[in-house]
Protein backbone atom coordinates (compact mmCIF):
# COMPACT_ATOMS: atom_id res chain seq x y z
CA UNK A 1 0.00 0.00 0.00
CA UNK A 2 1.64 3.51 -1.37
CA UNK A 3 0.16 6.87 0.06
CA UNK A 4 -0.85 9.76 -2.21
CA UNK A 5 0.13 13.23 -1.56
CA UNK A 6 -2.75 15.42 -0.42
CA UNK A 7 -0.82 18.72 -0.01
CA UNK A 8 2.59 20.50 0.12
CA UNK A 9 4.26 23.51 0.90
CA UNK A 10 4.44 23.00 5.05
CA UNK A 11 7.84 23.45 5.85
CA UNK A 12 8.77 21.01 8.43
CA UNK A 13 4.92 19.91 8.85
CA UNK A 14 4.10 18.79 12.34
CA UNK A 15 0.77 17.92 14.08
CA UNK A 16 -1.74 16.76 11.58
CA UNK A 17 -5.50 16.65 13.32
CA UNK A 18 -8.33 15.59 11.66
CA UNK A 19 -11.11 18.78 11.40
CA UNK A 20 -13.99 17.27 9.58
CA UNK A 21 -15.20 18.46 6.55
CA UNK A 22 -12.73 17.72 4.78
CA UNK A 23 -10.15 19.13 6.21
CA UNK A 24 -6.71 19.15 8.66
CA UNK A 25 -4.97 21.20 10.67
CA UNK A 26 -1.05 20.63 10.25
CA UNK A 27 1.40 22.89 12.20
CA UNK A 28 4.49 24.22 10.62
CA UNK A 29 7.89 23.94 13.02
CA UNK A 30 9.47 26.24 10.61
CA UNK A 31 7.22 28.53 9.78
CA UNK A 32 5.52 29.08 13.28
CA UNK A 33 2.65 28.33 11.56
CA UNK A 34 -0.74 26.27 11.33
CA UNK A 35 -2.23 25.61 8.13
CA UNK A 36 -5.70 24.41 6.86
CA UNK A 37 -5.15 21.50 4.33
CA UNK A 38 -8.20 20.86 2.06
CA UNK A 39 -7.91 17.05 1.58
CA UNK A 40 -10.19 16.94 -1.61
CA UNK A 41 -8.98 20.28 -3.24
CA UNK A 42 -5.46 19.25 -2.41
CA UNK A 43 -4.14 22.27 -0.75
CA UNK A 44 -2.58 24.17 2.29
CA UNK A 45 -3.72 27.38 2.84
CA UNK A 46 -1.98 29.07 6.09
CA UNK A 47 -4.47 29.35 9.06
CA UNK A 48 -2.62 31.49 12.16
CA UNK A 49 0.66 33.06 12.82
CA UNK A 50 1.69 31.15 16.14
CA UNK A 51 5.32 32.19 15.54
CA UNK A 52 7.92 30.42 17.04
CA UNK A 53 7.70 26.76 16.25
CA UNK A 54 4.04 25.01 16.43
CA UNK A 55 4.55 21.53 16.76
CA UNK A 56 1.46 19.34 18.06
CA UNK A 57 -2.24 20.39 17.68
CA UNK A 58 -5.46 19.21 18.99
CA UNK A 59 -9.11 19.85 18.20
CA UNK A 60 -11.86 21.80 20.24
CA UNK A 61 -14.95 21.42 20.39
CA UNK A 62 -15.92 24.85 18.82
CA UNK A 63 -13.53 23.87 15.89
CA UNK A 64 -10.40 26.23 16.81
CA UNK A 65 -7.17 24.00 17.75
CA UNK A 66 -4.62 23.89 21.13
CA UNK A 67 -0.98 23.74 19.48
CA UNK A 68 1.93 22.97 21.55
CA UNK A 69 4.67 25.71 21.28
CA UNK A 70 8.13 24.89 21.48
CA UNK A 71 9.07 28.46 21.13
CA UNK A 72 11.41 28.21 17.87
CA UNK A 73 13.70 26.14 16.39
CA UNK A 74 16.99 27.52 14.69
CA UNK A 75 16.85 26.17 11.05
CA UNK A 76 19.45 27.68 9.82
CA UNK A 77 21.32 26.07 12.00
CA UNK A 78 20.50 22.62 11.14
CA UNK A 79 21.11 23.00 7.89
CA UNK A 80 18.03 20.98 6.43
CA UNK A 81 16.52 24.33 4.24
CA UNK A 82 18.77 25.71 0.95
CA UNK A 83 16.50 28.67 2.38
CA UNK A 84 15.74 28.22 6.12
CA UNK A 85 12.67 30.08 7.23
CA UNK A 86 13.60 32.97 9.86
CA UNK A 87 13.53 32.42 13.00
CA UNK A 88 11.09 34.16 15.53
CA UNK A 89 11.03 32.96 19.03
CA UNK A 90 8.32 33.34 21.42
CA UNK A 91 6.89 31.98 24.58
CA UNK A 92 7.19 28.45 24.97
CA UNK A 93 3.96 26.77 25.88
CA UNK A 94 0.62 26.40 25.54
CA UNK A 95 -1.52 28.27 22.42
CA UNK A 96 -5.13 28.53 21.48
CA UNK A 97 -6.05 28.95 17.80
CA UNK A 98 -9.16 30.96 17.34
CA UNK A 99 -11.12 29.98 13.91
CA UNK A 100 -10.62 33.41 12.67
CA UNK A 101 -6.66 32.93 12.84
CA UNK A 102 -6.03 34.74 15.93
CA UNK A 103 -3.90 33.41 18.47
CA UNK A 104 -3.64 33.11 22.70
CA UNK A 105 -1.26 31.67 24.89
CA UNK A 106 -3.23 29.39 27.40
CA UNK A 107 0.39 28.38 29.16
CA UNK A 108 3.22 30.82 28.74
CA UNK A 109 5.70 30.39 31.91
CA UNK A 110 7.52 27.48 33.11
CA UNK A 111 7.71 24.80 29.76
CA UNK A 112 11.12 24.05 28.10
CA UNK A 113 9.83 23.70 25.03
CA UNK A 114 5.88 21.61 24.49
CA UNK A 115 6.04 18.78 22.00
CA UNK A 116 3.21 17.23 21.09
CA UNK A 117 -0.73 16.75 23.53
CA UNK A 118 -3.98 14.70 24.32
CA UNK A 119 -7.19 15.72 25.22
CA UNK A 120 -8.35 13.49 28.29
CA UNK A 121 -11.80 12.14 28.68
CA UNK A 122 -12.31 14.99 31.18
CA UNK A 123 -11.67 17.89 29.05
CA UNK A 124 -7.70 18.63 30.72
CA UNK A 125 -4.85 18.27 28.33
CA UNK A 126 -1.66 16.43 28.58
CA UNK A 127 1.28 17.34 26.90
CA UNK A 128 5.00 16.66 26.65
CA UNK A 129 7.53 19.59 27.98
CA UNK A 130 11.09 17.58 26.64
CA UNK A 131 12.88 20.71 25.82
CA UNK A 132 14.81 20.96 22.39
CA UNK A 133 16.23 17.94 20.30
CA UNK A 134 18.67 16.71 21.16
CA UNK A 135 18.15 15.22 24.57
CA UNK A 136 20.52 16.70 26.96
CA UNK A 137 21.06 13.31 29.39
CA UNK A 138 19.46 15.06 32.28
CA UNK A 139 15.99 13.95 32.51
CA UNK A 140 14.46 17.49 32.23
CA UNK A 141 11.34 15.87 30.19
CA UNK A 142 7.68 15.69 31.41
CA UNK A 143 4.40 15.85 31.14
CA UNK A 144 2.68 18.75 32.27
CA UNK A 145 -1.31 18.56 32.77
CA UNK A 146 -3.32 21.96 31.89
CA UNK A 147 -6.52 21.53 34.01
CA UNK A 148 -9.85 22.69 32.95
CA UNK A 149 -9.64 25.54 35.77
CA UNK A 150 -6.81 26.73 34.24
CA UNK A 151 -4.06 25.53 36.40
CA UNK A 152 -1.02 23.75 35.22
CA UNK A 153 0.99 21.31 37.08
CA UNK A 154 3.70 18.13 36.59
CA UNK A 155 1.72 15.11 35.83
CA UNK A 156 5.03 12.75 35.15
CA UNK A 157 8.48 13.37 35.15
CA UNK A 158 12.16 12.16 34.91
CA UNK A 159 11.72 11.60 30.86
CA UNK A 160 15.23 11.50 28.44
CA UNK A 161 12.75 12.76 25.91
CA UNK A 162 9.34 12.39 26.00
CA UNK A 163 7.38 13.25 22.71
CA UNK A 164 4.60 11.64 20.83
CA UNK A 165 1.48 11.35 23.37
CA UNK A 166 -1.68 9.25 22.94
CA UNK A 167 -4.35 7.06 24.76
CA UNK A 168 -4.47 4.23 24.26
CA UNK A 169 -7.31 1.34 23.72
CA UNK A 170 -7.74 1.14 27.60
CA UNK A 171 -7.39 4.82 28.08
CA UNK A 172 -3.85 4.69 29.27
CA UNK A 173 -0.93 7.00 28.79
CA UNK A 174 1.02 6.32 26.28
CA UNK A 175 4.64 8.66 25.32
CA UNK A 176 7.35 8.16 22.94
CA UNK A 177 10.70 7.97 24.99
CA UNK A 178 13.85 7.17 23.70
CA UNK A 179 13.56 4.29 20.80
CA UNK A 180 10.26 3.15 22.30
CA UNK A 181 6.45 3.54 23.42
CA UNK A 182 6.48 4.13 26.94
CA UNK A 183 3.09 3.06 29.17
CA UNK A 184 2.47 5.96 32.06
CA UNK A 185 0.38 5.38 34.91
CA UNK A 186 -1.02 8.21 36.94
CA UNK A 187 0.50 6.60 39.92
CA UNK A 188 4.24 7.16 38.66
CA UNK A 189 4.67 4.03 37.69
CA UNK A 190 5.81 3.30 34.09
CA UNK A 191 5.90 -0.25 31.66
CA UNK A 192 6.96 -0.46 27.89
CA UNK A 193 5.09 -1.55 25.50
CA UNK A 194 7.76 -1.97 23.20
CA UNK A 195 11.33 -0.81 24.24
CA UNK A 196 12.97 -0.85 20.62
CA UNK A 197 11.17 0.55 17.45
CA UNK A 198 13.57 0.38 15.47
CA UNK A 199 16.45 2.58 13.66
CA UNK A 200 13.75 5.33 13.02
CA UNK A 201 12.43 5.21 16.68
CA UNK A 202 9.33 7.42 16.73
CA UNK A 203 7.99 10.84 16.92
CA UNK A 204 4.27 11.11 17.10
CA UNK A 205 1.58 8.68 16.58
CA UNK A 206 -1.82 7.77 16.99
CA UNK A 207 -4.07 4.65 17.83
CA UNK A 208 -7.03 2.64 16.22
CA UNK A 209 -10.14 1.70 17.55
CA UNK A 210 -8.62 -2.17 18.01
CA UNK A 211 -5.52 -1.00 19.87
CA UNK A 212 -2.66 -0.72 17.64
CA UNK A 213 -0.15 2.29 17.19
CA UNK A 214 0.40 3.85 14.54
CA UNK A 215 4.54 5.56 14.87
CA UNK A 216 5.64 8.10 12.69
CA UNK A 217 9.39 6.54 12.12
CA UNK A 218 11.37 9.72 11.27
CA UNK A 219 14.36 8.44 9.57
CA UNK A 220 12.75 5.19 8.16
CA UNK A 221 10.16 7.52 5.89
CA UNK A 222 7.30 5.57 6.94
CA UNK A 223 4.73 4.77 9.81
CA UNK A 224 5.19 1.48 11.44
CA UNK A 225 2.23 -0.23 13.04
CA UNK A 226 2.76 -1.68 16.44
CA UNK A 227 0.20 -3.92 18.00
CA UNK A 228 -1.25 -3.98 21.36
CA UNK A 229 1.13 -6.59 22.89
CA UNK A 230 4.19 -4.58 21.58
CA UNK A 231 4.91 -6.66 18.38
CA UNK A 232 5.17 -4.67 15.16
CA UNK A 233 3.01 -6.16 12.38
CA UNK A 234 3.12 -3.41 9.47
CA UNK A 235 5.47 -0.97 7.66
CA UNK A 236 3.36 1.72 5.49
CA UNK A 237 6.43 3.17 3.42
CA UNK A 238 7.02 6.63 1.80
CA UNK A 239 8.60 6.74 -1.50
CA UNK A 240 11.65 8.36 -1.82
CA UNK A 241 13.48 10.36 0.73
CA UNK A 242 11.98 12.00 3.87
CA UNK A 243 10.96 12.91 7.44
CA UNK A 244 7.86 11.36 8.98
CA UNK A 245 6.74 13.44 11.79
CA UNK A 246 3.52 12.42 12.92
CA UNK A 247 0.38 10.79 11.79
CA UNK A 248 -3.45 11.01 12.29
CA UNK A 249 -6.83 9.49 11.40
CA UNK A 250 -9.30 11.39 9.78
CA UNK A 251 -12.05 11.00 6.61
CA UNK A 252 -15.44 10.44 7.27
CA UNK A 253 -15.10 6.41 8.32
CA UNK A 254 -11.89 7.41 9.88
CA UNK A 255 -10.33 4.56 7.53
CA UNK A 256 -7.91 7.11 6.32
CA UNK A 257 -4.33 7.60 7.80
CA UNK A 258 -2.21 11.24 6.94
CA UNK A 259 0.90 11.68 7.69
CA UNK A 260 3.19 14.61 7.72
CA UNK A 261 6.59 14.12 5.38
CA UNK A 262 8.55 17.26 6.95
CA UNK A 263 10.81 17.00 4.88
CA UNK A 264 10.10 17.66 1.53
CA UNK A 265 7.20 19.48 3.39
CA UNK A 266 4.10 17.92 2.69
CA UNK A 267 1.36 15.85 3.63
CA UNK A 268 0.37 12.21 2.60
CA UNK A 269 -2.35 9.94 2.92
CA UNK A 270 -3.45 6.51 2.68
CA UNK A 271 -6.77 5.32 2.01
CA UNK A 272 -9.15 2.46 3.25
CA UNK A 273 -7.40 0.87 6.06
CA UNK A 274 -8.87 -1.79 7.72
CA UNK A 275 -9.29 -0.92 10.94
CA UNK A 276 -10.94 2.78 12.17
CA UNK A 277 -8.94 5.16 14.18
CA UNK A 278 -9.85 5.77 17.94
CA UNK A 279 -11.85 8.77 17.83
CA UNK A 280 -10.45 11.81 19.92
CA UNK A 281 -11.83 13.79 22.79
CA UNK A 282 -11.97 17.55 21.62
CA UNK A 283 -10.47 20.35 24.09
CA UNK A 284 -13.18 21.14 25.76
CA UNK A 285 -15.50 18.85 26.82
CA UNK A 286 -19.01 19.43 29.01
CA UNK A 287 -17.58 18.95 32.41
CA UNK A 288 -18.66 15.54 33.66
Amino acid sequence: MRPEVVADGIAFGEGPVWCGDDTLAVASVAAGALYRVDVRAGRAAPWADTGGGANGAALTADGSVLVTQNGGIDFAALGLFEDPPTLRPVTPGLQHVHPDGSVRHLVDEGCNAPNDLVVLPDGDVLFTDPGHFPPTGDGIGRILRYARDGTVSVWADGFWFCNGIALDHDGHVVVVEREGLLRVFPDGTREWVVEHLGRGAGDGFCVDVDGRFYVASTVEHGVRVVDRDGHVVDFLTIDGRGLTTNCCFGGDDLRTLFATDALPGCVVAWEGLPTAGRPLTPWPTAPS
